[in-house]
């Protein structure tokens, strides 16, 4: 028996197997609208067998991008784009997610695409960036800190862009709180220095996450909610599991069903040596510290290595990006290996499988 493809249910939604895929930026979106490039990309994972498919980080405010290129949830034209990437993906068996995000001082730069690196000028479409404090990512522009108005304007939005994700038909939602974009840069004290109820303590680190959390929630009160976690800013003085795990307790307290476990991108200087499964030790704190369900990432790129995560309950399900790039059949490739008949092989690839 393979846990690997053994169906999970979330609240009310059941996910075919635990072999899902992490959103994956694609900075290719006109004024936050997906194109037919996010339609092909997402539902061929589908196709592939995934369980779950979550699109890239999406946009709640124009300000909050990575780049002028991100997706966005911030007007019914997006929503209305993104509804039949959405049927795609669950007509083909999959369930479709989203990551709700906003960049906070990492906003507003250049998309890998360009050949240029660090902050947009505003003469070439780029904004004024926020965050919790005025401090720049090495490289980036200056951002402004966010006031008790500015603060209240983010979690708004981060509650209509829920609203309009459950309307263009995303069953599941992920709130994005790590790689060093704003909810992230919030928790860690390397680039939260503020003295208000939003500085100082983890506690008050943390409010800005949980108010999002309640807002998120309240807009989308059935639907299965992850948050997106870095659980070590892998430098001194940073963001730890520990903290990860304290902050995961009081999220699933206020709603939070599912966490998705990666870590870094908060500053330059961190310090992270990569590798096969690199990231499963984060995710095995968290579980069992915090008694929380998982979701395991980084380099986990073959069918056994996946299974014995599972099996070893480190977690409770793994996400894969470039490997489902590699490999948009990932899934079906997988259960090849294990030797499992799945059952929901597209008919028109059943010639293809192997034996």
């Amino acid at each position: 028996m393979s846990l690997l493809f053994t169906p999970l249910t979330l609240r009310e939604t059941t996910v075919r197997n635990r072999l899902w895929v992490s959103p994956m930026c694609q900075y290719s979106a006109v004024d936050g609208v997906p194109q037919e490039w996010h339609h092909t990309h997402l539902a061929q994972f589908a196709s592939g067998g995934a369980g779950m498919v979550v699109a890239e980080a999406t946009a709640v405010v124009p300000e909050g991008r990575i780049s002028p290129e991100d997706a966005g949830l911030w007007t019914d034209e997006q929503r209305d784009a993104w509804a039949p990437i959405t049927a795609a993906i669950r007509s083909r068996g999959a369930v479709p997610g989203v990551q709700l995000a906003h960049a906070g001082r990492k906003a507003s730069t250049w998309s890998p695409f360009s050949g240029r690196r660090g902050s947009v000028p505003a003469a070439d479409g780029g904004w004024q960036t926020v965050a919790p404090s005025a401090l720049a990512y090495d490289g980036f522009a200056e951002p402004v800190a966010l006031d008790a108005a500015g603060i209240d304007a983010v979690v708004a939005a981060f509650g209509a862009a829920a609203a309009r994700a459950i309307e263009a038909g995303f069953e599941v939602l992920e709130v994005h709180a790590a790689h060093g974009y704003l909810l992230h840069q919030f928790l860690s004290p390397l680039t939260n220095v503020r003295d208000d109820e939003y500085g100082g303590s983890i506690e008050n680190r943390a409010r800005l996450l949980l108010r999002v959390l309640d807002a998120v929630r309240a807009a989308a009160p059935a639907a299965p909610l992850l948050v997106r976690f870095s659980a070590s800013d892998a430098a001194p003085g940073g963001w730890d599991a520990d903290d990860t795990s304290t902050v995961a307790r009081w999220a699933a307290d206020r709603g939070a069903d599912f966490f998705d476990i990666s870590s870094g991108g908060l500053v330059a200087h961190q310090q992270i040596t990569t590798g096969p499964g690199y990231q499963v030790d984060l995710a095995e704190h968290v579980r069992r510290v915090a008694g929380v369900p998982v979701n395991a990432v980084g380099m986990i790129d073959d069918a056994a290595h996946a299974e014995s995560i599972l099996a070893a309950g480190r977690a409770d399900a793994i996400m894969s990006g470039r490997q489902w790039l590699r490999d948009p059949h990932f899934a079906l490739t997988a259960a090849g290996e294990l030797g499992i008949d799945i059952g929901y092989w597209p008919p028109q690839y059943v010639r293809a499988r192997r034996g």
